[in-house]
């Protein structure tokens, strides 16, 4: 029983960072030392002229001892002055060194960030808590400001729409996947209950308990508004590679990852998705979208089947389309022809021959000097006098004529 307990007490010792090592702090607060190492760290005062010191926080320890979080675990003297800053690590990173126990996490995941007291209760919480920040996991998204944040602003990101509650085989596809791809976010939301507008048209339909997948590579711009190279780059545009087979598989998603991140061509979205909460009227207006867009691809496939002289289909029997008509027989006349537009001097020149050839043509109808009619006399006079010239009627031949009887 004695060994048992003397066994049970003993514990791994916490090493402790050398602050004046700036090589080895630099690693611990940034992670860019070559260890690639994330490091959950106590603020604890060292021993000083040989006392033994404050004892190590019991939490800190338990998780310490249990080994399963993914973290290097070291004690530090928070109160040094950085001699660059002139400034306290506690005031330098916005510590807040009331809270104790005082721990924060750091290293490749980034700068120091301060652990919350609710998760530093026992030695299991704290190790629960470091497995969710530091273990590679798909980011819950609930939020258009989410979706932006933790997908879209990603150079690639993958998003899984849970058409229900995942299965076992989904669960193990994704842990997979942010294995084989470290550098890639993924990324899951709930689409039984969540619409991502500007993006249903796009992706197989919704069913319930069937899965989609998507993948989004970011084109350009960013997020950061008090960025000046952000402002430079402009708004947030991105594109997208969506799974178009049903199901989902670790094979399948996989492949699509990998195109995207292989350079394969993407759709560009004219706007961003936004998350809203699933509603009929919006199931509605996707389904109007997503009907126009195989209208059109129908309509687009019948056009390339028919022969070229058959694609013509403007003239309507309106004016418009018999103008249309007129205007494009004139075009395969004069390609077939080689005829060549003639030049606005060509144009000004055929109407000046157009309008000698009217006066010509006019001249020949109009009555000539020597056929004019003399000053003061009329017409008729002229017309009695040529009567006179030819003699005068004869009596025999007008009683002959009284002698006709006039049928009317």
């Amino acid at each position: 029983m004695l060994g048992y307990y003397f066994m049970q007490g003993i514990t791994n010792e916490i090493p402790r960072i050398d602050v004046t090592d700036s090589l080895a702090l630099r690693d611990v607060f940034y992670g860019e030392g070559s260890s690639g190492k994330d490091y959950a760290v106590l603020c604890h005062p060292e021993a000083k002229d040989g006392s033994v010191g404050l004892p190590v926080s019991s939490v800190f320890q338990d998780s310490s001892d249990d080994g399963s979080a993914p973290a290097e675990y070291v004690l530090m003297d928070c109160d040094y002055i950085l001699p660059d800053s002139g400034k306290s690590i506690y005031e330098k990173f916005k510590i807040n060194k009331k809270k104790r126990p005082t721990v924060f996490v750091s290293g490749k995941v980034g700068p120091p960030k301060q652990v919350p007291e609710k998760h530093l209760k026992t030695g299991s919480m704290l190790t629960k808590l470091l497995k969710q920040m530091l273990e590679p996991h798909a980011a819950k998204i609930e939020k258009s400001k989410e979706l932006k944040e933790k997908c879209l602003n990603k150079d690639v990101c993958g998003l899984l729409l849970k058409g229900g509650k995942p299965e076992p085989y989904v669960k193990h596809a994704v842990a997979n996947l942010l294995g084989t791809y470290p550098n890639v976010q993924f990324a899951s939301v709930d689409s039984t209950v969540l619409f991502l507008t500007n993006l249903e048209e796009y992706l197989p339909e919704f069913e319930s308990g069937a899965h989609r997948f998507v993948v989004f590579k970011k084109v350009s711009g960013g997020l950061a508004v008090g960025d000046n190279e952000t402002k430079a780059e402009g708004r947030l545009k991105t594109s997208i590679l969506p799974l178009e087979t049903d199901g989902v598989s670790f094979s399948a998603m996989s492949s699509l990852v990998s195109d995207a991140l292989n350079g394969k061509q993407m759709k560009k979205v004219p706007s961003l998705p936004k998350i809203q909460t699933r509603t009929k009227k919006l199931e509605a207006s996707e389904r109007l979208k997503r009907d126009r867009k195989k209208d059109q691809a129908r309509k687009k496939a019948s056009d390339d089947k028919q022969p070229p002289q058959q694609t013509f289909s403007a003239n309507d029997g309106s004016k418009e389309g018999r103008k249309m008509e007129r205007d494009r027989r004139r075009a395969e006349h004069n390609a077939n022809n080689n005829v060549k537009p003639k030049t606005p001097e060509e144009i000004k020149e055929m109407e000046r021959m157009r309008r000698q050839r009217m006066e010509e043509q006019s001249a020949k109808w109009n009555i000539g000097g020597e056929d004019d009619v003399p000053e003061g006399e009329s017409i008729e006079e002229e017309w009695e006098e040529s009567d006179d010239d030819e003699g005068e009627y004869d009596e025999d031949e007008e009683e002959d004529d009284e002698d006709v009887m006039d049928l009317d």
